[in-house]
């Protein structure tokens, strides 16, 4: 593939299980609509805990054909806004009790490879959140402050210290020890195997048009060429909520754009912690990143967000060639070494963006035993597959374990996002995007 080309990469991508497009009219105990990692978790958590349940996995596409195919593999603990902004907005007891469960997150999904016996590409090492520009250096300051005052185990490192272990002159960072690297698109479709396994029925090329409560009970899901009849529902749809009309708040659809690269020598490889599994994320507001790849070569993302909606296509394709100009130089950047390592792969995808940084997971007000999972923000990977989880167990009416954590809620803070809130959310973006990129 030349530089000129892009698309995801197929990292471990495997058979699937049939998916033909939904048609007729259908019954099933539980619809999951969006065959991405929250929804497969959510159905493969439904069938392996109560055998027998018939569920049906319906999706836009196929399997692993949104973000969960297009991460670019960074397993790290992260839910919600940075650990000092969770402090002021949500209280020390709150923010601590977030970041634990985005820990326990990562070790699920590390236990959950495991027990699917898929690899995944999966590499245990540590991610590392540095910078050496000075707006970096205070946001790392105030969450190093504050992961110590809250006990949690993000040991701060100095320049030296992060140099020894990624080879790139970042002048200080933090140290989150429980994390991994992994193909997401792979443990995407390693879940989709077992749930097929277990009975688990999968549409593809069924975009939801419509969810409305049924006639007597549950809901009624309209799909362009049928309708499928469910008890319970769950809507891992992310932020196609909007075109749906779904009450779940506003959960904006950002693009988001990465790159990946041919093999480097074994020297930079080794440089840039390549053989510890290290990732690395800048402390700065677009968070630029990157990772080793098992076969040598890099992954990187970040630098640029983009609010799709409302943008044309000459306009989109020109922010996209841009963006990944810009992470391409930026990779180059990295290490002497990688002066003239080719791009292979260029590709975008979409995350779901909240006004407060959080995730929604609970509950549709007006739909009886309707439940949406959405807006992760950028930091789904983990969650995703904790979010499934907690959702299946209140489709079982399993005991919680503890009280809600912020994002157990209905519904995302309203934004202003048509008319003239767009052009403003748009132009501010740009502007974070802009500085990111000049002190980078």
């Amino acid at each position: 593939m030349t530089p000129s080309e892009y698309g995801t990469p197929a990292w471990g991508l495997a058979e699937l299980p049939a998916q033909p497009p939904l048609h007729g009219t259908l019954t099933a105990d539980v619809a999951v609509v969006g065959a991405g990692l929250a929804g497969l978790a959510c159905a493969y958590h439904l069938a392996e805990r109560a055998p027998g349940r018939d569920i049906a996995v319906i999706d836009a596409e196929g399997v692993a054909a949104g973000a969960s195919g297009r991460g670019t593999g960074l397993l790290g603990p992260r839910a919600g806004p940075a650990i000092d902004r969770a402090v002021r907005r949500h209280g020390p007891w709150a923010a601590r009790r977030m970041h634990l469960a985005s820990v326990r997150a990562v070790a699920a999904v590390l236990a959950l490879c495991g027990r699917l016996d898929v690899p995944c590409g999966l590499r245990p090492g540590g991610q590392i959140m540095a910078t050496r520009a000075p707006v970096g250096l205070a946001s790392l300051d105030r969450q190093s402050r504050a992961y110590r005052a809250l006990g949690l185990d993000v040991p701060e490192l100095s320049g030296p210290q992060v140099r020894a272990r990624v080879g790139v002159p970042y002048t200080s960072g933090l140290l989150h020890r429980t994390a991994a690297t992994l193909d997401p698109a792979a443990l995407t479709c390693a879940l989709a195997r077992a749930c097929a396994a277990k009975g688990v029925r999968f549409y593809g090329n069924s975009p939801l048009l419509a969810v409305r409560a049924g006639e007597r009970a549950g809901s009624e899901l309209v799909f362009p060429h049928g309708r499928l009849r469910a008890g319970q529902a769950v809507l891992a749809v992310n932020s196609a909520a909007q075109s749906v009309g779904l009450p779940v708040g506003t959960v904006l659809p950002l693009e988001v754009y990465a790159v990946a690269t041919a093999p480097v020598s074994d020297a930079a490889y080794e440089a840039l912690g390549g053989h510890e599994g290290y990732a690395v994320v800048d402390a700065l507001p677009m968070a630029p990143y990157f990772r080793p790849l098992p076969d040598g070569g890099l992954v990187a993302g970040g630098g640029t967000v983009t609010l799709a909606a409302g943008v044309g296509a000459p306009r989109l394709r020109a922010v996209r060639e841009r963006a990944w100009a810009w992470l391409g130089r930026w990779v180059r950047s990295l290490h002497p070494e990688l002066a003239h390592l080719p791009v292979t792969h260029r590709w975008s995808g979409r995350i779901g963006m909240t006004g407060d940084g959080l995730p929604v997971v609970g509950p549709v007000h007006g739909l009886p035993d309707v439940w949406y999972i959405g807006g992760c923000c950028g930091h789904g990977l983990a969650m995703s597959v904790a979010h499934g989880a907690h959702v299946a167990a209140a489709l079982l009416d399993e005991p919680d374990s503890g009280d809600p954590l912020p994002w157990h809620r209905p519904a995302a803070p309203r934004m202003p996002v048509s008319g003239p809130g767009r052009p403003l959310l748009r132009t501010y973006l740009d502007a974070l995007g802009r500085a990111t990129r000049r002190t980078c």
